[in-house]
């Protein structure tokens, strides 16, 4: 992770000329944009700089009741999505993935204005991964088949099972990566048939607008995908109390989670939960450990550590700990915030002020149970929402800053006396999102992975995902997985066909 360019104290904001310019909101419903029934609007802001972006149409139970209406008359029989044979599918989602591709500096820069991250991320990560994932799922709608099946009555029956979509899909996805979680949770619904009501983070609804706009380029039919922007205890609480809706995929917090999961169960929906995370980062001292401290500040600094996979327990074994924290609090130290939209910047400002009060309160919290701060912790300047990367030393697993998820860039720092040590802390937590492992004992690494609960674990990296692969957590981090294969099994049903030869 290089420097940033601005190297005051006080953030430079110096914008640069923007291609993207943000549209006053509307919802997007039955392929048209449409004012929210009641009129109402909220605003977005650039966390940058505070300023307005933009004021967004919010939607009330009656606006998400046309959105489901106008999904349902999408999919059910007769509609040219229903009837679509699955290779035309198929060149739609590539279509969509060539349109996010001509379109990538105009929504990268739509999504550094709406989110505070580096263009740089933007440009060369979030938005191509986007754009890759449509492209990705066009291989699998002449892909879905089911299978037949012997019976136990031999040549007199014939059985077979077909893959269906689920129907209406309503879909919340966060903040932290807007497009991507958008494309994640989009890309697969629609390879499988389905049709869409989708909600963005009415923090970040930009790109997801501007997402609407070119499925009507790409020729989606109307209805096939809606969008609905509003807040949680409204829009999407009206998205998971509607009886109309088949399946609810959220990605978030683990509260909002269970919550989810209790009001669905009135309608018996199906339901996948991307939530929280408290990756564990295990160094042992046999790693490179220079290469080792790298990587972890990208795994916790990354999109300003607001990522639900970030490396936040950074478990590091006491031969090593000198030789890796010297590395780590060095490059920390000279890791500086900078105005998002310049080039150069690889730190960029948090999504809020009440989002960056609530991770500053956490290097509070971990100073009050003992920790001390080798470097950051800190507000920057006064214009935007920008902090300086913590890193805190003297950590216990047991203390809140290593228990709860900060989702910020606050690394806690932790030693371990052996493997054993280090497996049983890593356990420790609620979460089982993520995990990484160091070592050049390529052995011991494989056994430390199989005992480690986790959805994902990288050994000699960290933060890396693939389009083909999946993705999903244990415990308190949810269920389902997303992305590859597993993605198709998630906007299923499977259907038994039972044929009688004897008749």
């Amino acid at each position: 992770m290089s420097d940033a360019a601005v190297t005051s104290t006080d953030i430079l904001i110096e914008l640069l000329p923007q291609k993207a310019k943000p549209k006053a909101g509307k919802l997007f419903i039955n392929g048209e944009f449409v004012d929210s029934l009641s009129g109402k609007t909220f605003a977005t802001h650039n966390p940058a700089t505070g300023d307005l972006l933009a004021n967004i149409a919010e939607a009330g139970a009656a606006d998400v009741d046309l959105a489901v209406r106008a999904a349902r008359t999408a999919f059910e029989d007769g509609s040219p999505w229903r009837k679509m044979s699955p290779r035309d599918r198929a060149r739609i989602l590539w279509k969509l993935g060539e349109l996010i591709r001509t379109n990538l500096e105009e929504i990268a820069e739509l999504e550094t204005l709406d989110t505070g991250k580096p263009i740089f991320e933007s440009a060369k990560f979030d938005i191509p991964q986007a754009a890759d994932c449509f492209e990705y799922y066009a291989g699998w709608p002449t892909k879905i088949t089911g299978d037949t099946i012997p019976t136990t009555q031999g040549g007199d029956a014939l059985v077979y099972t077909l893959r269906e979509p689920i129907g209406v899909c309503g879909q919340i996805i966060p903040w932290n990566f807007p497009l991507q979680m958008l494309a994640w949770k989009v890309a697969p619904a629609l390879a499988c048939g389905n049709t869409i009501v989708l909600k963005p983070a009415e923090q970040t609804p930009l790109t997801a607008l501007r997402f609407a706009e070119l499925t009507v380029e790409a020729g989606l039919p109307p209805g096939v995908f809606n969008v609905v922007t509003g807040f949680g205890p409204t829009t999407g609480a009206a998205m998971v109390e509607h009886p109309g809706i088949d399946k609810i995929a959220f990605t978030g917090s683990v509260e909002v989670g269970k919550e989810i999961m209790r009001v669905a169960s009135k309608t018996l929906k199906r339901v996948s939960l991307e939530l929280g995370g408290k990756s564990p980062n295990i160094v042992l001292a046999d790693a490179d450990l220079e290469t080792a401290a790298k990587y972890a500040l990208g795994g916790i600094f990354f999109n300003q550590g607001e990522m639900c996979t970030a490396g936040s327990r950074i478990f590091i074994e006491e031969r090593g700990y000198d030789e890796f924290m010297s590395v780590l609090r060095g490059r920390a130290a000279k890791m500086v915030a900078g105005d998002p939209l310049h080039p150069k910047t690889r730190l960029g400002a948090l999504i809020s002020e009440e989002h960056l009060n609530r991770v500053l309160s956490y290097v509070s919290i971990g100073k009050q149970e003992g920790a001390t701060v080798a470097t950051g912790g800190e507000r920057i300047g006064t214009k935007g929402y920008f902090m300086k990367p913590a890193v805190l030393e003297g950590v216990t697993n047991s203390m809140r800053v290593a228990q709860e998820e900060i989702f910020g860039p606050v690394a806690s720092v932790i030693k371990f006396a052996d493997v054993e040590e280090a497996v049983r802390e890593a356990n420790n937590s609620q979460f089982g999102l993520a995990a990484a492992i160091w070592t050049r004992d390529i052995k011991k690494a494989h056994q430390i992975a199989k005992r480690v609960k986790a959805g994902t674990v990288w050994i000699n990296t960290i933060s890396t995902t693939d389009n083909g692969v999946p993705f999903g957590g244990y415990k308190s981090s949810g269920f389902g997985r997303e992305l590859g294969k597993a993605a198709i099994d998630l906007y299923t049903e499977t259907k038994t066909v039972w044929v009688d030869l004897n008749g």
